[in-house]
């Protein structure tokens, strides 16, 4: 038979033979029955599906199940960078947010703007209606922000402190992070010490972020920071180790401020370098931040002349070359000076106006002197000293 042909039928007054050639027999009340009864389970089932509100209801008979809303109480959902349309929709209906899958595709479907929902963390209320949620996951100002800000030049003992005041955790927990120093992801040349590696910057916290993650993920920044810098690529260009350059970096930002940051990075590396005679140190950076580090201060303490005369492996007065690990986290301009310091002759710098942040730099020790002098005068007339 061709497909544009139709099927020969039998006579409409005569029903089909078997093939003995016995004529069937027409369908009877009981086989009328039979098919009612089975109709009547069928729509039993169905009555039942919809008024347990099961899933398959929307899928088999397109009744999409979705709340009248408005929705009551809050929810705290978390969009995950990549989440698809289906994926949102199945967090928010296990968080009872939504009523159905369903109903929040069909949303999302009808709205071009649905594929600007940005990663991040909203508030929500349980039972709202599919078109609501998706409302407010569409405007990024709705994103709830817990944030927490690192300045640069802290030692990891301060960081911690604003960590445990800024979020949930104790310092037991971040310590316990801190010493898992693989799960870090700390550069093998930072020897499981991350002094120096915690970046500063901005963070935005995701509720569910742990110590472990807060702290990775300042690591990751700082990973961030020393390939934009070129650090392993420059520490070899300038005969020195990265770990080396972490260290004069931390120095850096101890000591520097602005434009003057790769004149101070010079004026490390022509101390660790240069001869003693023209001005030279032999080698001692006397830099006070370092030796502050060494016992327990900040580096912007101001020392005694015993706390200068402590003896530390930090004690830049006493012993020549670089502290053993950085002395505090750099930032962004403080590694990049260390890794591209300014090209100058110089073994000194006074900041002769702490208001301004006016540094001089000194070629020699009588020069060295003169701004000395200059700052001494500028304290008879300022507070700030």
């Amino acid at each position: 038979m061709h497909e544009d042909e139709s099927p020969v039928l039998p006579p409409q007054d005569e029903a089909p033979r078997s093939v003995g050639g016995a004529r069937k027999k027409r369908r009877g009340p009981a086989g009328c029955l039979a098919v009612l009864l089975a109709l009547a389970v069928l729509a039993g089932g169905f009555y039942v599906a919809v008024t347990k509100g099961v899933d398959f209801v929307s899928d088999q008979f397109g009744s999409v199940e979705d709340y009248p809303g408005p929705g009551t109480g809050t929810v705290t959902f978390q969009v995950e960078q990549g989440d698809t349309v289906a994926a949102m929709g199945r967090g928010l209906k296990k968080e009872k947010v939504v009523a159905s899958v369903q109903a929040f595709i069909d949303a999302a479907s009808a709205d071009p703007n649905s594929s600007t929902i940005q990663a991040g963390t909203y508030e929500l209320a349980k039972e709202m209606r599919a078109v609501d949620a998706l409302d407010i996951l569409m405007d990024p100002a709705n994103q709830v922000r817990n944030t927490v800000t690192i300045p640069e030049g802290l030692r990891v003992v301060d960081i911690v402190d604003i960590l445990v005041e800024k979020t949930k955790f104790n310092r037991g927990r971040y310590e316990k992070a801190l010493a898992d120093t693989a799960a870090l992801g700390l550069p093998d040349y930072a020897e499981g010490n991350p002094e120096g590696y915690l970046f500063p910057a901005t963070y935005e916290l995701g509720p569910k972020d742990k110590p472990a993650d807060i702290l990775a993920a300042m690591v990751a920044r700082w990973r961030q920071a020393a390939d934009e810098a070129g650090l392993e690529s420059r520490a070899a260009a300038l005969g020195r180790t990265p770990a080396e350059l972490m260290v004069i970096a931390s120095l850096v930002e101890a000591e520097g401020r602005g434009d003057d940051m790769a004149k101070v990075a010079r004026v490390i590396y022509n101390r660790l370098d240069g001869p003693g005679d023209k001005g030279g140190t032999n080698g001692l950076l006397q830099i006070d931040a370092a030796n502050a580090y060494g016992i327990g201060k900040s580096g912007t303490t101001a020392l005694s002349a015993d706390e200068l005369a402590v003896d530390t492996p930090y004690n830049t007065r006493l012993y020549p070359g670089l502290p053993p690990t950085p002395i505090e986290a750099p930032g962004d301009d403080a590694i990049k000076a260390a890794a591209n310091p300014a090209d100058g002759p110089w073994y000194y710098y006074v900041t002769v106006d702490l208001a301004t942040g006016e540094t001089k730099f000194a070629e020699d020790y009588s020069e060295f002197l003169e701004f000395k002098a200059e700052y001494q005068a500028y304290c008879e007339t300022s507070d700030a000293c």
